[in-house]
């Protein structure tokens, strides 16, 4: 008989109060076409209101529920609100080395983190984490190409002394595969034996670690894989001869993976018959997973499935501090398309399942010089309304740190804002709410998006439809505008934006300033919205690409294309595009030399400016 545990008390109380506090709204629901609570993300309803109909976290169905008193008796949606918010102990032992069995401390800290203690774990709990996450590498101490596949009892050992601290420390544990060297690529192998290896890595692997880890309680949740299921499978990056599936073959593997790991660790044995599992999605990637042929697996378990995604969105805000780029969010737009996403999980909420958000967050901006770490502008601002979306709708959100929010080594929390989001949204202090709760939350959303800005100050706005030309950019200073439609929101915080509309043929200059310089091009593409309509067959020719005044040689034939059948192009650097699309064409030479990549990288380090001068050339 499993007995319950502190935590499971705590949180039968907290469950009670939970569906008290969601009773008020049954029933009202803004819809999208789809059943269940969904968010009209459209104009026909205003923020308030909207804010007001979010939330699928009255699914609990009955107050029954809330009499349980072991969590082996409850359900993945009902165990969601007891796990509360959690953390990531990021690059710790996920951190990777082409040396097999090594120290376990060499692991740990190879890529800069300090050793895990248990004043660690408890700091976490203390800054008001119910949930640890714990990445792991489990092939860091396999020699498998050579047929070993055993772990390193030292290795393992060392991983279960961490969930030890945290279970100690009353705290719900996640332990899964993660990245682990990119292995998960021989899947997409040509070679039929390089898959069947890949098959007996991903069986070995579980079948110790479920074995490990079978008669812990039912705190300790696996998870079947993090980012890899999806297009990790098919990474000739990662493994030479990938590359072999299509997509839908991409999505039939993740499936059958994700049915295997539940086969594998409900046959393992003791607690493992009932253990709760987190089931990673289609690249952890909201759409993706969304899409009809992702299929959650089949379970001997009734109700004991979580579904793992990540939110990272908008990536240019999210991840730019990684790169040591302070980046911009907030405004109302930003608000909406946070709505959007979040809203399409009750796909699978609506159907029982659990949601956890196995990592979000906005990375905070890494100075190299001073080695210092400095919150995102409008974090606060973009961590309580992801919060709100995850009280109201009953999800799990588990915060990605590599070191860099929360301070190992003084256990706390680099910034005192961000400190205070966290610690009033602990679990403890979220179940001795007296009721209202939501609503409060519901409020606190509402009047956020209503004090949102339309737009950044000084950014110029055009009426859709306008053939607005402005030059897409992603490189070391951030972002402008990157995808077929002009997205002046798009724009990194330091870079101004000179475009100019289009009203036929004629020669045209843009330009993009970068106050603080410009390290490095990843993307960049002159482009013109809807001169595909406007101006159909159109070419653009590039007079003369500048940086900071002086003249870059074109190394290749530009072409004029698109992507969509609206937007017009032409690719300075988009290395993604291997071959020349059918719809190319050019007044600048020969198709044969025309490339997607027309100018040196390495002009664009340490500037300060681009300026393009083009002709757009319209046909009879």
């Amino acid at each position: 008989m499993r007995k319950i545990t502190i935590v499971s008390i705590a949180c039968v109380f907290g469950l009670a109060l939970f569906l008290l506090a969601g009773c008020g709204n049954t029933g009202n629901t803004v819809n999208n076409g789809n059943t269940g609570n969904t968010v009209n993300t459209g104009n026909t309803v205003n923020a308030p209101e909207m804010i007001e109909n979010f939330g699928n976290a009255e699914s609990i169905e009955n107050t029954e529920k809330a009499e349980k008193t072991d969590l082996a008796d409850m359900t993945a949606r009902e165990l969601s609100y007891c796990m509360g918010n959690g953390i990531n102990l990021g690059n710790t032992f996920e951190a990777v080395s082409s040396a097999k069995n090594l120290s376990v401390a060499v692991y740990e800290s190879a890529w800069g983190q300090p050793r895990t203690t248990k004043a660690m774990i408890e700091g976490y709990k203390a800054a008001g984490f119910d949930t640890l996450r714990i990445p792991v590498s489990w092939t860091n101490t396999m020699d498998y190409l050579n047929g070993d596949f055993e772990i390193n009892a030292d290795y393992i050992d060392r991983v279960a002394e961490i969930v030890n601290f945290a279970l100690e420390s009353n705290m719900f544990v996640v332990v899964n595969d993660h990245w682990d060297s990119g292995w998960w690529a021989m899947f997409g192998s040509s070679d039929p034996e390089t898959v069947k290896l890949a098959w007996k890595v991903y069986e070995e692997m579980w079948k110790q670690v479920a074995g490990y880890f079978k008669d812990y309680p039912d705190m300790l949740i696996f998870e079947s894989a993090n980012e890899e299921l999806g297009n990790g499978l098919n990474n000739n990056s990662a493994w030479a001869d990938s590359g072999s599936l299509s997509t839908d073959d991409q999505y039939r593997l993740t499936n059958e993976i994700n049915q295997r790991f539940v086969e594998i660790v409900r046959n393992s044995g003791g607690n493992n018959d009932n253990r709760f599992l987190l089931i990673a999605g289609y690249n952890t990637d909201i759409t993706d997973t969304c899409d009809d042929r992702f299929k959650m697996p089949d379970d001997s378990a009734e109700g004991k499935l979580f579904l793992s995604v990540h939110y990272y969105t908008p990536w240019n805000y999210c991840g730019a501090g990684e790169g040591g780029t302070r980046s911009r969010w907030g405004i109302r737009s930003d608000y909406e398309t946070m709505d959007k996403y979040l809203s399409k999980l009750a796909k699978f909420s609506d159907m029982g399942y659990g949601i956890i958000i196995g990592e979000y967050g906005a990375l905070p901006v890494y100075d190299s010089t001073s080695g210092m770490h400095e919150t995102q502008d409008n974090a606060v601002e973009f961590t309580e309304y992801f919060l709100d979306h995850c009280d109201i709708n009953n999800f799990v959100p588990l915060l990605w740190d590599t070191n860099s929010s929360y301070n190992k080594v003084t256990c706390t929390f680099r910034d005192e804002e961000i400190a205070s989001v966290y610690s009033k949204r602990s679990f403890e202090k979220e179940s001795a709410s007296e009721g209202g709760y939501l609503v409060s939350v519901k409020t606190h959303m509402a009047e956020s998006v209503s004090n949102a800005s339309e737009m950044w100050e000084g950014v110029e706005t055009y009426e859709a439809g306008t053939p607005v030309a402005w030059i897409m950019w992603n490189g070391g200073a951030g972002t402008y505008s990157v995808g077929d439609t002009f997205n002046p929101a798009d724009n990194t915080a330091g870079i101004t934006a000179e475009n100019v509309v289009v009203d036929g043929a004629g020669v045209y200059t843009v330009s993009l300033d970068f106050q603080g310089g410009n390290n490095g091009i990843t993307f960049a593409a002159l482009a013109i919205a809807d001169a595909e309509i406007l101006y159909p067959g159109c070419y653009i020719v590039i007079n003369s690409v500048k940086v900071d005044g002086v003249p870059v040689e074109l190394t290749a034939v530009p072409y004029t294309s698109s992507d969509d059948g609206k937007c017009t192009r032409v690719n300075l650097v988009n290395e993604w595009v291997k071959n020349v699309p059918d719809d190319a064409r050019t007044l600048m030479g020969p198709l044969s030399k025309a490339s997607a990549v027309i100018v040196d990288k390495t002009a664009f380090v340490d500037i300060h400016n681009i300026t393009i001068e083009f002709r757009l050339v319209v046909k009879n």
